[in-house]
């Protein structure tokens, strides 16, 4: 599969160039926070196995006004809306494949939208959009992405994977953002789409303590594994407890040659998946402490995943990027 002849980005050569203008301007990105968390803060509903992308049917301009916060609070890559979206998901929510495609395109030209409103008072380089490409089990929306025990062969993730990452494409994103990833088996198979396609991707891991995976595969061997991959443009953990971060990057950046490390956990807080709660104590006073913590451990990509909001990112900014 090779669909960089459709309609989509021209991406360079050499995939690093993608990120290499902010590396000479400012050291690093600066990530978004929390898309469907941050919705739900500002009233909107999200009880359903879509999560987020069931907006993307009833309410997009809501979504759209949650990525042009992150812009206003300085943040230079937009993740879409499509975490949770996927091919079977939508139809089993009633939409056929014409229709999902077409949602599918409107998360991705929210993103771009959001950007180009951005451009015209913005300095340094252009904001990317990346395509968010969840786990199997963010389909399955039973909390078990953050478990890794769907217990499903590499044959069938990669049929389940495949024609959303194909379709994603097609619809023109910078970057192939792979996040929450529970297990080894599903990296393996997310990186061999990455290859076939040549799209730039970058890898964002779910783990359980300073060391593992939530399936127990050590992220250094992941590391290992990975740093080969030319289309990988960076490497780290998501959506997993702050306290952690660190040791994992460390425990990453042993094993990693060209690639810069990536760092967006959640807030701090925990999430019940049998109520679908978050609950636990946090302050973006202390994340921020975390995060540089996680800046000296070699992360160059850093943000926020679920709890988080454009002030997290707005306070990343001011500390670790001057802005």
């Amino acid at each position: 599969m090779n669909v960089r002849g459709q309609a989509g980005p021209e991406w360079p050569a050499d995939v690093a160039d993608l990120l290499r203008p902010f590396f000479e301007l400012q050291r690093g990105l600066l990530l978004d926070g929390g898309l469907a968390t941050e919705l739900e803060r500002r009233g909107h509903v999200l009880e359903s196995e879509l999560w987020s992308a069931r907006l993307l049917t009833s309410a997009p301009e809501a979504i759209l006004e949650v990525h042009r916060s992150y812009l206003e609070a300085g943040a230079d890559v937009l993740v879409t809306a499509t975490y949770q979206a996927s091919l079977p998901g939508f139809e089993q929510a009633g939409l056929g494949r014409v229709e999902s495609e077409r949602v599918f395109r409107l998360a991705i030209d929210l993103a771009r939208r959001a950007c180009s409103d951005a451009a015209p008072g913005r300095h340094g380089p252009a904001p990317l959009v990346a395509a968010s490409v969840g786990p199997y089990g963010a389909y399955l929306a039973d909390g078990s992405e953050y478990r890794g025990d769907y217990g499903l062969s590499r044959e069938a993730l990669m049929e389940f994977h495949a024609p959303r990452w194909e379709l994603l494409l097609t619809c023109g994103p910078d970057l192939m953002a792979c996040e929450t990833i529970p297990s080894f088996a599903e990296v393996q198979v997310l990186a061999e789409l990455s290859r076939r396609s040549g799209a730039p991707t970058w890898m964002a891991l779910a783990c359980k303590d300073g060391e593992r995976m939530v399936d127990g595969t050590p992220v250094a061997r992941v590391a290992r594994w990975l740093q080969g991959l030319p289309t990988m443009v960076a490497f780290g953990v998501n959506c997993s407890a702050p306290v952690h971060v660190g040791s994992l990057l460390e425990a990453m950046g042993t094993e990693l040659g060209r690639l810069p490390l990536l760092a967006y956990p959640n807030s701090g807080e925990s999430y019940d998946p049998s109520r679908r709660a978050w609950c636990g104590p946090s302050s973006i006073g202390g994340f921020v402490e975390e995060a540089e913590l996680w800046w000296s451990k070699g992360a160059r990509l850093i943000g926020g995943c679920c709890r988080t909001g454009p002030d997290h990112t707005r306070a990343l900014g001011r500390a670790l990027f001057a802005r």
